[in-house]
């Protein structure tokens, strides 16, 4: 249970933290504390960096974390409300000129395979800024037709002589929290198939219990035990735990160790710090190491909030 200290920092810091904190974990919706995020901290500083042609950075996927691409993703992750113009602005370049010849989005030429990865993430902010479901039913088609045998995703599946049979956790949790965004703004193209999707790619990080090989029983990586803010495109098990809470998987108890290792992380004091951040220009300062982060506490506190002991 978040304490009250513990609370009173998050609802007194970043108004997007303060935001998503009356949201998630204190159940209820303040519009008026919404509507700040575009005025105010995290939220000001990434829109304020947005060109005068409409995109971040020099477009919609380079440089790598201060493009449309992830600015968009921030956006839609902190709260910013999802009518907001500029937003929506963005998200409609993308769509309209992003398109490869496979129906998903890429920054490639348009006859190259587009990434499961990106398109999982762009349905996800597309969904949230309000993209028209007309133009996110390629998207959608796209990724139904990259699942891997395994169930959940991999963004080589469709490289060509790839021949993948096995699932990035990557991949798979980039296409979770995709399609829980697009079935949670009501869109209704292909939904029953999404949702069957989204069972079996969160059966597939079941199965690895968030971080272990399925062959071996071996940490994949020891960084999948870290607590990233923001995590882009990479896995771990605090952003592994949180999209099958957004999901509303069911307690399983091969999410034990996963959520030991969150609560083994806690400080004395209730709050949690950040892993190293992954390198690249960003337009805020990351979260610094050793310090406590609001942002990592929020989104443990909400996963420990979904799967209480």
């Amino acid at each position: 249970m978040t304490t009250s200290a513990v609370l009173g920092w998050l609802l007194d810091g970043d108004v997007a933290v303060a935001h998503l904190a009356t949201r998630d974990l204190l159940g209820h919706e303040d519009a008026s504390l919404q509507a700040r995020i575009a005025t105010e901290g995290i939220g000001a500083a990434l829109l304020a960096a947005r060109g005068p042609e409409g995109h971040w950075g020099r477009g919609f996927y380079q440089p790598k974390w201060t493009s449309s691409h992830y600015t968009l993703l921030q956006l839609s992750q902190i709260g910013l409300p999802g009518a907001h113009d500029a937003a929506r602005e963005t998200v409609a370049l993308v769509l309209g000129s992003h398109k490869a010849a496979d129906g998903g989005v890429s920054p490639s030429p348009p006859t190259k395979p587009s990434d499961a990865c990106i398109n999982g993430m762009a349905l996800g902010y597309s969904s949230w800024f309000g993209a028209p479901e007309g133009e996110l039913r390629s998207v959608v088609d796209f990724l139904l037709r990259e699942v891997v045998a395994d169930g959940g995703f991999n963004c080589r599946h469709n490289r060509p002589g790839a021949a993948v049979t096995h699932s990035s956790v990557h991949t798979t949790v980039c296409v979770i929290e995709g399609i829980t965004g697009y079935l949670a703004s009501g869109a209704a193209y292909r939904a029953d198939e999404l949702d069957r999707a989204r069972l079996s790619a969160a059966e597939f990080l079941l199965r690895h219990r968030l971080l272990r090989s399925e062959r071996t029983g071996e940490v994949i990586r020891a960084e999948f035990a870290g607590l990233h803010y923001p995590a882009r495109w990479h896995y771990d098990v605090l952003r592994g735990l949180d999209s099958l809470a957004g999901a509303r998987i069911p307690r399983d108890e091969r999410m034990d160790e996963a959520l030991a290792i969150i609560r083994g992380r806690r400080r004395p004091d209730g709050r949690w710090t950040p892993a190293r951040a992954y390198p690249g220009l960003t337009h805020v300062p990351n979260e610094r190491v050793g310090v406590p982060s609001p942002w990592v506490t929020l989104i443990a506190e909400r996963v420990l909030l979904a799967y209480p002991d």
